[in-house]
């Protein structure tokens, strides 16, 4: 892995972010924001089709050889460097005026992810890390603040974010969902992409989403790893093989996993 890369690959996903923001904060309430369904009765906005486009151009400007895929467009390119974008994780807030939404970007490498960047600018907050560098968060202008995960050892004591109690009906797992909820201290349903990322900033202690795609969950996946925490699907497995995750301050993911699958 070369390291001088991955800082221009960093300062390229800034220039992404800002890139979105620009879009995302212009179109967020407008009254003629273009909201269609997808055929599997998601909706997109112009917003989405308009970020993804504007990423996709700089990704080609910048560099050229690396490959693109993206919940809008599909897959353009091959090659070992692959750049993964969900211009608007929270489509459905983002078309509400809920301000929980952001642009997820990542770089995946040989299969591993590299780099993991989130914009919420609605939140005025940024995420990043980058492979053996740590996890970061920066609030408004302030400065990048390093952050890390919890050290909350047991369910009992455990704070679990998730997004939707439907999908966990969808897949079968509402018994063991209710399981883990019981068990734990605390839930909230923050939400998509936030409810991990506070898992990174030690907020929260672990979360699960039972429905991902590879663009909703490739950046988190490196945060959180770098913050000190650990990631997998609900099987255990390398969740950018599934489609599912969860996240956790490694303490608790046994434990979280066991409560899943039993």
């Amino acid at each position: 892995m070369d390291t001088e890369q991955l800082k221009n690959d960093l300062a390229l996903a800034h220039r992404l972010a800002d890139l979105a923001d620009a879009i995302t904060l212009d179109r967020f309430g407008a009254a003629d924001l273009a909201v269609t369904t997808k055929p599997d009765m998601s909706p997109v906005s112009d917003a989405d089709q308009a970020v993804e486009r504007a990423i996709r151009a700089e990704v080609e400007k910048s560099n050229p050889l690396d490959a693109v895929i993206g919940e809008e467009y599909g897959t353009t390119g091959n090659s070992k460097r692959l750049w993964v974008v969900d211009p608007i994780d929270g489509t459905k807030n983002y078309v509400r005026g809920v301000p929980v939404w952001a642009t997820l970007i990542a770089l995946i490498e040989d299969g591993e992810a590299v780099l993991g960047f989130v914009s919420a600018p609605a939140l005025a907050r940024r995420w990043w890390a980058t492979k053996n560098s740590g996890a970061w968060v920066q609030f408004k202008e302030n400065k990048p603040k390093q952050i890390k995960v919890s050290s909350v050892g047991v369910l009992k004591d455990a704070f679990f974010g998730y997004s939707s109690h439907d999908e966990w009906v969808e897949v079968g797992k509402e018994k063991n969902f209710s399981d883990l909820t019981n068990a734990v201290w605390r839930t909230r349903g923050f939400g998509d992409f936030w409810t991990h990322l506070m898992v990174a900033e030690g907020v929260i202690d672990c979360s699960s989403d039972p429905i991902l795609n590879l663009w909703d969950l490739a950046s988190l996946v490196v945060i959180v790893q770098e913050a000190g925490g650990k990631v997998s699907t609900i099987d255990g497995t390398n969740p950018l093989q599934g489609s599912n995750l969860v996240a956790s301050n490694g303490l608790l993911h046994q434990a979280v996993l066991e409560k899943l699958n039993n």
